[in-house]
């Protein structure tokens, strides 16, 4: 259904199109017989056909030398011959080598031009081609003397038994093309030159690798006497072009008239015919960037034309695949396409060697291509616009956690190039994504350099509105934030590797981090103003955001407490500054409390460390335990200075305490309306710290005293109670009962000569309680026993009669009513004991 539009009007479609409005197929001579356009007619000529041939190359011999000859460089110049002769031989060649070098780079200029000719080959083309010949022929001649003389006086060389190695490979290919070869071997290697022009190069090398010289062999003088296949070649050292030796090789050039096996794809005839007549399709169907695809007829014909020519399907794809990179963009339907012409390419071309030479070239020369838009792709992977005719943004954008459509194909076509688990792979393509980063993170930071880089100019802070430069600022964390979320959302829609995830937040997070500490630096904030704040809580919410978003601490990245400890904390003392100034008399007073307690416990440090002990428990190391097992065997007597430093420390709460609140709200009276009589909370810290203190060194003396009692059994309560029996009557368990009631006795004795009224009152309180609690303690174990309630409800009233008889007799009238009421310890004993008491 393709064909007739190109037969209709015989064949008017495609006369036009090829530009053959007049004639469609001449030979040659027919073609040179009548006038012509010049080839430079704005209507190119078609490429002119190559000569298809192969070379069949084996290594068979290296001489080095032994005696370097000195004074000659060319190749087939006879190392003994006259001087004369060798001065003229050199002249020849070298005015020839000139002349030979300027018409090859006439010859090699002529091209195809992508539009189709009017006309065919000119005057001046086949001129270049004929001229070409003729120097050819020329060069052999003379290289053919020297040869064949070298070949007479071969005595300053000799054979030596060394393994040596030969790197092979033509002029037009990679140097990864080499081909390796062991001289005398018998292998043979087949090359596939693109043009006479083309060399073959031989590095040999000793069998350590090292290199001894190479050898350049011009296709043109293989051509032009193929009868004589084995020929010496001399080894060349460079930069000297110094001659160090000798080559043997055997070079068979076939063309394909002389070999019946066609090439793999086709001759280069055939293959320039194919590149004809796609370029024709593509300039009919209007091939351009964003319009790449052939359809209808025009594919159809290709595909028939490379079928019936030989064309392999290989070299279609890798020449369709050359004119797509030509004009390629980073955009999805681009890199979809490269992917899909290079997918069989690629899985033949594992094995360079199942690609012919043109192959091979076309492709090399494309992954140049591919590598170089791939890298466009990710290095403005967020800046990716299907819309613009380029493929990018025109203008900068701030990430917007949209994934760019082109990303995914240009990962898939990354690995159908490289083995991603390589670590150069990896290697690379982290590259790739650190520069973008790094670009993304360059533009955003723009929008602040003003604020770091002109900070020395003069009125800098007048200048510039603070406000401004802070709403920047926060501006620049958020953008920030939004970079990272996107890659965070590429990463959970699996495009890119997991590798590629941590290398751009490294990035956004240290340089963020630098630019937030320069520009602090070069604009230090005076004060929590509200900008300020809002860029401390936007510099805190994006370091949390890191963590909630299971990213590690980046090292050098955001934290911003290290970033603006300093300056809150300045703004904590100047603001403290502030109200000191507004309330000097309670600072001043509190001041003077806080130094009292201080003073007071450095006075009597020796007898509170005792206490401390108690308050703040070690651990049970050795050397503790030895110490509290020597203090357990000694009793503990409250020493008078522990009296006056916590009669010190009452009298601060109880009396200087209130007539100094009651001097504030005098004082607050005179405040206007509205204002704040009550004391200041700094001087309520005071208080607090005040009476902590107290109660801790009360609770500390009174575990000591505790502790007195169990120094023996005699008076240790739990062990009268357990060894009392119920069979017991009352006289008997208060005469157990009698060792430990002198001793409460003694001690409260004591307690009252060392302490004031409310401080003895107190302690004796807190240690008819604490006596209860081990009551309270032995009961709890035996709930279920009733035969211990007695001796229990014995103890507690002999208990009750000795703290409430001692506190009487010493304190007096003095001794308030409720003082002599059971302690907390005391009741839970009597409820437990309740009615089944059987005292």
């Amino acid at each position: 259904m393709e064909a007739p539009m190109f037969l209709e009007n015989e064949c008017a479609l495609l006369r036009d199109t090829f530009g053959l409005q007049q004639i469609l197929l001449q030979s040659e001579e027919e073609r040179m017989e009548k006038p012509t356009l010049d080839f430079t007619s704005e209507a190119a000529a078609p490429k002119p056909t190559k000569i298809v041939g192969k070379m069949k190359v084996q290594v068979h011999k290296v001489k080095t030398t032994v005696d370097p000859p000195t004074g000659c460089s060319m190749t087939s110049l006879s190392l003994s011959a006259p001087r004369a002769k060798l001065k003229t031989i050199q002249n020849q060649l070298s005015n020839f080598q000139s002349i030979l070098s300027s018409r090859w780079q006439a010859l090699n200029n002529i091209r195809v031009a992508p539009h189709l000719p009017n006309s065919s080959f000119s005057h001046k083309s086949l001129a270049y081609m004929h001229a070409g010949t003729r120097y050819v022929k020329q060069a052999y001649g003379l290289l053919k003397v020297g040869v064949r003389s070298s070949h007479k006086n071969s005595s300053s060389y000799e054979v030596i038994q060394e393994t040596y190695v030969c790197m092979l490979r033509l002029k037009s290919s990679a140097e990864e093309n080499n081909i390796r070869i062991q001289p005398g071997s018998g292998e043979t290697h087949i090359f596939f030159p693109d043009s006479l022009a083309d060399d073959l190069i031989v590095e040999v090398q000793d069998s350590k690798g090292k290199h001894l010289g190479h050898v350049l062999v011009q296709v043109a003088t293989i051509v032009e006497d193929a009868t004589d296949k084995l020929q010496w070649w001399s080894i060349y050292r460079e930069p000297e072009h110094e001659p160090v030796g000798k080559l043997q090789l055997c070079i068979n050039y076939l063309t394909s008239s002389d070999d019946n096996s066609h090439h793999k794809c086709g001759s280069v005839a055939e293959t320039v015919a194919y590149d004809l007549v796609l370029e024709v399709a593509m300039k009919v169907q209007q091939f351009q960037q964003r319009n790449l695809q052939l359809y209808g007829s025009w594919k159809w014909l290709l595909t028939e034309f490379a079928s019936y020519y030989g064309v392999s399907d290989v070299y279609t794809k890798l020449r369709y695949l050359s004119y797509v990179m030509d004009v390629a963009t980073p955009t999805a339907d681009c890199l979809g396409l490269v992917h899909e012409l290079l997918m069989p390419v690629a899985m033949k071309g594992h094995n360079k060697r199942a690609l012919s030479h043109q192959e091979n070239r076309i492709l090399g020369e494309t992954k140049d291509q591919i590598k170089q838009i791939l890298s466009l792709v990710f290095e403005n992977y967020k800046s990716l616009d299907e819309s613009s005719f380029s493929g990018i943004m025109d203008v900068f954008e701030p990430a917007t956690g949209l994934v760019a459509p082109a990303l995914e194909p240009a990962i898939k076509l990354y690995m159908l190039l490289h083995d991603v688990l390589s670590p150069e792979a990896q290697t690379n393509l982290c590259h790739y994504f650190q520069a973008a980063a790094r670009k993304r993170s360059r533009r955003h930071l723009a929008e602040t350099d003003e604020f770091v880089t002109t900070n020395n100019e003069p009125n800098f802070m007048e200048t510039v509105a603070m406000s401004i430069a802070y709403q920047k600022m926060t501006c620049l964390c958020r953008n920030i934030k939004n970079e990272i979320l996107t890659d965070i959302e590429i990463h959970n829609q699996h495009i890119l590797p997991t590798l590629t995830k941590s290398v751009s937040i490294y990035i956004y997070s240290t340089e963020l981090c630098n630019r937030l500490r320069a520009f602090l630096l070069a604009c230090p904030p005076p004060g929590p103003s509200p900008p300020m704040v809002e860029l401390v809580i936007e510099t805190a919410d994006f370091h949390r955001d890191l963590a909630s978003w299971n990213i590690s601490h980046v090292k050098g990245g955001v934290d911003a407490k290290e970033l603006f400890h300093l300056y809150i904390m300045i703004w904590i003392q100047d603001k403290q500054q502030s109200l000191l100034e507004s309330c000097k008399l309670e600072t001043a007073i509190s001041d003077v409390e806080k130094a009292i307690v201080e003073a007071l416990n450095k006075q009597y440090v020796d007898v509170v460390s005792p206490l401390k002990e108690i308050l703040t428990p070690k651990k049970f190391g050795l050397k503790y335990m030895q110490k509290l097992t020597k203090q357990s065997v000694c009793s503990y007597t409250v020493p008078d200075e522990l009296g006056m430093l916590l009669n010190s420390m009452k009298r601060l709460l109880d009396v200087l305490r209130p007539k100094i609140e009651t001097q504030f709200k005098s004082w607050g009276s005179c405040i206007p309306e509205g204002g704040n009589t009550a004391p200041g909370e700094h001087l309520s810290e005071v208080t607090v710290m005040l009476r902590t203190k107290f109660r801790g060194y009360l609770q500390a003396v009174v575990e000591k005293l505790a502790k007195n009692t169990k120094l023996q059994n005699s008076t240790k309560l739990k062990k009268i109670l357990q060894d009392s029996q119920e069979t017991m009557g009352e006289s008997d368990i208060r005469g157990r009962m009698q060792m430990l009631k002198e001793l409460l006795r003694s001690t409260i004795n004591h307690l009252h000569t060392v302490f004031e009224t409310q401080v003895f009152i107190a302690i004796c309180r807190w240690y008819w309680d604490r006596m209860a609690q081990d009551v309270l303690g032995f009961l709890e174990n035996r709930k279920e026993n009733r035969s211990w309630y007695k001796v229990s409800q014995i103890a507690v009233s002999i208990l009750d009669d000795t703290f409430t008889s001692q506190m009487q007799q010493l304190v007096g009238n003095a001794l308030p009513a409720k003082d002599l009421e059971p302690p907390r310890s005391i009741l839970e004993v009597r409820s437990m004991l309740g009615k089944d008491a059987y005292y």
